[in-house]
């Protein structure tokens, strides 16, 4: 056996002794692990191959029983198709078979054959003639099948059925995860975290899906509102931006993509300059009038709108000089423009939400009908809160109700 040795420093000379890492029964000590270690190798391997060939064979198996299946309904097909010219008894007792639909519907009681057909005497004398008279058409179809089934013992269906399976169980998949996540977006900010952490969880599986992006999105709005603190708002508004903005460029006719990407360009833009919520403005209004554009009857398009009508009216002086010296065309809506759109909301959805009547009212007042806007006060307290939106909209009813 070698025996490792440590290199010594040239200056040594000759006369240098090396000494080894490590002592004879150490030594001993790791060959006999290695060679355990080579045993359990060697063992698996056997395993692996036995689990290989296990499956080959189940596989195979299988196969040979589609194959048998559809060469029966081939045949039942063919003696459908070209019936032999015999006499046929309608009593119980004679030997003809009546076949029904597979779906369950039997003209007598006596059994069901393997391709899904019910019998009267699965085994009659006719039955067994006219099988013989057929087989002699079928054996080079049968061979060609059998031949076929050995070559194809891996491949249980072939790959339009796979892709078609896949796609069918991907899609049910698909729609069970957005009913989830629609009724934990509609829950208190316990769920909502819960649903956000859902749609990260299944993002590998569908985030090529458009109605799966637009929730993501939406989640990343949700968490953006929920939490605290202004550097986590900043990163979900951004990185929830960043999913929609992919889906819109590929989905532009998706009315939900164009408005969460509407909504989460304004909530990344609360915490930019002065130049950048302008500009931004204008991108959030082109993606909310095209998500209208595209879903006309969808209140909570004309809610967004509303609301950016209402800023633009009540932009300060120094907004309005900053947008006339970076575009030619500043953005204009008056306090009308606002309310329109807040009671085109209250048309298509009644008490759609607290924060909308409240708007409302606050426009009559700015527009100095006081008795409408009292009237929208008392009808946005008839709402309950539930969203973060809600509660910032009743200490401002409380606010106005206490001038």
């Amino acid at each position: 056996q070698v025996v490792p040795r440590v290199p010594v420093p040239a200056e040594a000379g000759d006369s240098a002794m090396y000494t080894p890492l490590l002592t004879h029964g150490e030594q001993v000590d790791v060959l006999e692990r290695l060679d355990f270690v080579l045993r359990n190798i060697s063992e698996l391997r056997k395993e692996v191959e036995e689990l290989r060939n296990s499956l080959q064979h189940l596989a195979a198996e299988i196969v040979g029983e589609v194959r048998s299946h559809l060469e029966e309904t081939q045949k039942v097909t063919r003696r459908r198709r070209f019936p032999f010219p015999r006499e046929r008894s309608d009593s119980t007792g004679s030997s003809s078979i009546y076949f029904t639909a597979s779906s369950g519907a039997a003209n007598t009681d006596d059994g069901e054959s393997e391709g899904g057909y019910t019998t009267a005497n699965a085994e009659s004398d006719y039955d067994r003639e006219s099988e013989r008279e057929s087989e002699e058409g079928e054996d080079e179809v049968s061979c060609e099948t059998v031949r076929t089934a050995r070559r194809d013992s891996l491949d249980l269906v072939n790959e339009d059925e796979t892709h078609l399976i896949l796609d069918s169980s991907l899609e049910e998949g698909l729609g069970q995860l957005l009913q989830q996540a629609d009724r934990l977006h509609s829950g208190d900010e316990q769920e909502k975290r819960e649903g956000f952490q859902l749609l990260l969880n299944n993002k590998l599986a569908y985030g090529d899906q458009k109605d799966f992006l637009w929730r993501l999105a939406r989640a990343h709005s949700d968490m953006c509102e929920i939490t605290e603190d202004a550097d986590e708002k900043r990163s979900y508004a951004s990185d929830g931006k960043e999913e929609i903005e992919i889906a819109v460029q590929k989905w532009d006719q998706s009315a939900e993509c164009h408005q969460w990407y509407a909504i989460l360009c304004g909530q990344l833009a609360e915490h930019e300059s002065i130049q950048k919520r302008i500009q931004t403005g204008y991108v959030f209004k082109e993606h909310i009038d095209k998500a209208i554009e595209l879903k006309p009857e969808d209140p909570k398009s004309y809610y967004l709108l509303g609301r950016w009508c209402y800023q633009v009216s009540h932009l300060g002086w120094l907004e309005k000089k900053t947008a006339s010296a970076l575009f030619e065309a500043p953005p204009t809506a008056t306090i009308q423009d606002a309310l329109q759109n807040f009671l085109r909301v209250e048309e298509l959805s009644p008490g759609f939400s607290k924060a909308g009547r409240v708007y409302i009212a606050k426009c009559y007042r700015d527009l100095g009908k006081n008795s409408a806007a009292v009237l929208w006060m008392n009808l946005a307290s008839e709402l309950p809160v539930n969203t973060k939106e809600d509660a910032e909209s009743e200490r401002e009813l409380e606010e106005m109700r206490s001038v």
